[in-house]
């Protein structure tokens, strides 16, 4: 699947089936853009969510574990805002996360503990309830219009400084036939692992019971949104939602083939929030090898990852490879410098770092292959046979520009 996804891609996207959606433009967003989304089944679904870890939780966070502890088997749908992120925002904040789960669930017959809440922008905004209870109205009354009913609207109306929506979907063949598997993220700052990094969320028609589905997702997590960064700083409201339809059969031998397709979406949306990084030109792949754990050689690649002289060096194209080793040598793993080996390029093209010691390199050759997208870094520490995949993307000065400015 593209890191990138298109208009062409965007207008063809729809959710598995089983699923409808609306997207209209409330007022939250002082632009006057999409702001506010529903994705809801007709029926009762199984659902899953992996939440931030950030110890400051938003509203919205603490109002979907309790809705997932008290009815995970019988979740009737998502209702998500963008432009303000509910977020220490005290016990208002709470009771505003509850009213708009409340009227969300009453525009589709359900029980309020069957709508999950998502909201993004802001943090330490307070949602303004009038214009947010008349944009749910009007996604079920048909003001919304047909051309919002799309799920590529829904896609844009979360976004935030996202530049571009992401969307991504797959099949996979079931006991009881072809599955789809189709979701939606947003992202592009304050990214950065454990657990999802942003918001997401993913539709299937298979029938998996929550136990199942919870286990698949955390899988697919871990392997995906838990290997991104952008910026290093972990969100208040970080969370991915999967909503199964249940239309198609899903034996136990099934679930690892499901939970591999649910991680190629996961895969896809991951890195194309890691490509639209804010300021971001390309997206860069860190391969680990030679690990003694893939634990270990995740957290090298997480903190080559967050490094900010690595990120600006890619950016300008300069071989410095130095930054990276001295970025894995602080990563907090027991790493030995003369068994390390590092080169740059998809085919581990240009060797920089043999056994510890610089090698003679072709630095115009270096330096194009960082400007490729992705820039693929490949550091191999010589200790084991684990591995592991992180993505980022490079720094510029634009980032700066956006985050000075973000409230101003």
């Amino acid at each position: 699947m593209p890191d990138i996804t298109t208009e062409a891609q965007l207008a063809e996207f729809s959710l598995a089936p089983g699923f409808r959606t609306a997207a209209t433009a409330c007022g939250l967003k002082k632009s006057g853009a999409l702001d506010l989304l529903m994705v809801w089944a007709d029926g009762p679904c199984s659902a899953a969510g992996v939440f931030t870890t950030n110890r400051v939780q938003a509203a919205p966070v603490l109002v979907d574990r309790d809705a997932l502890a008290s009815a995970a088997g019988r979740i009737r749908g998502v209702v998500a805002n963008a432009g303000c992120a509910n977020a220490v925002t005290g016990d208002r904040g709470m009771t505003d996360a509850k009213r708009m789960q409340a009227v969300a669930a009453s525009a589709v017959h359900a029980k309020p503990e069957e709508m999950l809440v998502l909201s993004t922008g802001v943090i330490g905004v307070f949602l303004d309830m009038d214009k947010l209870e008349r944009g749910i109205a009007a996604l079920h009354s048909g003001d919304a219009g047909g051309a919002m009913r799309r799920a590529g609207d829904a896609a844009r109306a979360i976004c935030t400084t996202d530049t571009r929506a992401k969307v991504a979907s797959v099949t996979v063949e079931l006991s009881g036939g072809r599955a789809t598997i189709a979701g939606f993220a947003k992202g592009a700052g304050m990214i950065h692992p454990n657990m999802a990094t942003m918001l997401s969320v993913i539709t299937t028609d298979a029938a998996l019971a929550p136990g199942a589905l919870d286990r698949a997702l955390r899988t697919a997590v871990s392997e995906s949104f838990n290997r991104i960064s952008v910026d290093g700083d972990m969100s208040t409201n970080d969370t991915v939602l999967v909503l199964a339809s249940g239309q198609v059969g899903c034996a136990a031998a099934d679930e690892e083939s499901f939970t591999a397709a649910l991680a190629a979406v996961c895969k896809s949306l991951a890195r194309q929030i890691a490509r639209d990084g804010e300021g971001a030109t390309r997206l860069v792949e860190l391969r680990v090898t030679g690990a003694a754990s893939e634990r270990q050689a995740h957290r090298v690649g997480d903190s080559i990852a967050c490094s900010p002289l690595v990120k600006t060096a890619v950016h300008g194209n300069d071989p410095n490879w130095g930054r990276v080793l001295a970025a894995a040598g602080y990563s907090g793993e027991p790493i030995e410098p003369a068994r390390v080996r590092l080169w740059f390029g998809d085919a581990d093209d240009v060797q920089l770092l043999d056994r510890g010691l610089p090698v003679e390199f072709d630095k115009a050759r270096a330096s194009a292959l960082l400007q490729c997208d992705p820039a693929v870094i490949h550091l191999d520490l010589g200790l084991g046979d684990a591995r592991a995949i992180v993505w980022t993307c490079d720094f510029s000065a634009e980032y700066v520009h956006i985050n000075a400015d973000y409230t101003t």
